[in-house]
């Protein structure tokens, strides 16, 4: 019987999913991928006994109740998921209709739920496991003018992720939101970000990020999906990984900007701040 940690990936038919998967595997572990369709995997990962693909439709909670217990049978147990399913959603807060954002919201933090309340019972009954929820630099600054939606959805992932860390710890669990920069997979092609349907043009810094995101930053990403795969593969493998894992040379730029930023409002308002307690 193989001592390597079994791993269930979400969004694993393509980008940082399946820079993972493809990894693990090569690596010698077991891994259960899902994806909305298995067609997904037919062109990148080899069958394997190792490889359990899922077709998974991350809003149903009962299919994903029987994605994760379909894991657990084939491989006795699960140690390890990475909530990687999500998708960009561009639009000024004015723009984005109601459905639009709630839409983003369904996939990017309710999905990530879903799996995590079916995932605690297996996990908690072996004593152990790690959950790794995938956000975004865009969960520690909203820096950016027409992300605001997404942004909003990453900062929630990171909330939950910091409260679940600090709940799961008696049962041996741990918990890591993962906060990537710009890595170069599809993330901002057509099929993995949505434009708004009712662009406003008056919104120019928006148009003018879009316009960036789409002909200037894809493509030219810093970020290398196999070495973000080996960084998953390393937390997993530490014994007190971190609750918070910022990834990428220029996640962490971005990061220490936001500190300081921080920083200097709570700094320059100080005293209005201490002058609220009775």
């Amino acid at each position: 019987m193989s001592t390597k940690k079994v791993w269930f990936v979400t969004g694993a038919s393509k980008g940082l999913g399946l820079a993972l998967v493809q990894k693990l595997l090569a690596e010698g572990y077991s891994v259960a991928a899902t994806s909305r369709s298995l067609k997904s995997f037919e062109n990148s990962i080899q069958s394997s006994e190792r490889f359990l693909p899922l077709e998974m439709d991350l809003l149903n909670e009962n299919n994903v109740k029987k994605a994760i217990t379909e894991t657990v049978e084939k491989f006795g147990r699960v140690d390890v998921i990475v909530n990687n399913a999500g998708y960009g959603q561009l639009g000024t807060l004015e723009e984005l209709t109601d459905e639009e954002s709630r839409k983003n919201f369904d996939t990017n933090v309710f999905g990530s739920l879903n799996v995590i309340r079916q995932a605690m019972p297996f996990l908690r009954n072996q004593k152990s496991g790690y959950i790794m929820n995938v956000a975004s630099i865009g969960g520690i600054t909203g820096a950016f003018p027409g992300w605001g939606v997404y942004c909003a959805t990453k900062f929630a992932v990171a909330g939950f992720t910091e409260s679940l860390a600090y709940e799961v710890a008696e049962f041996g669990i741990n918990a890591t939101v993962v906060y990537p920069g710009y890595f170069r997979t599809n993330f901002l092609d057509s099929g993995s970000m949505t434009t708004p349907e009712n662009p406003i043009l008056e919104y120019t810094a928006a148009r003018t990020v879009e316009a960036k995101h789409k002909e200037e930053i894809n493509g030219n990403q810093p970020g290398d999906p196999e070495k973000a795969a080996s960084a998953f593969i390393k937390l997993a493998e530490m014994q007190k990984p971190p609750v918070h894992f910022v990834m990428g040379t220029d996640a962490v730029g971005l990061a220490k900007e936001k500190m300081k930023m921080l920083d200097a409002d709570i700094e320059s308002t100080l005293e209005l701040s201490n002058s609220t307690d009775f």
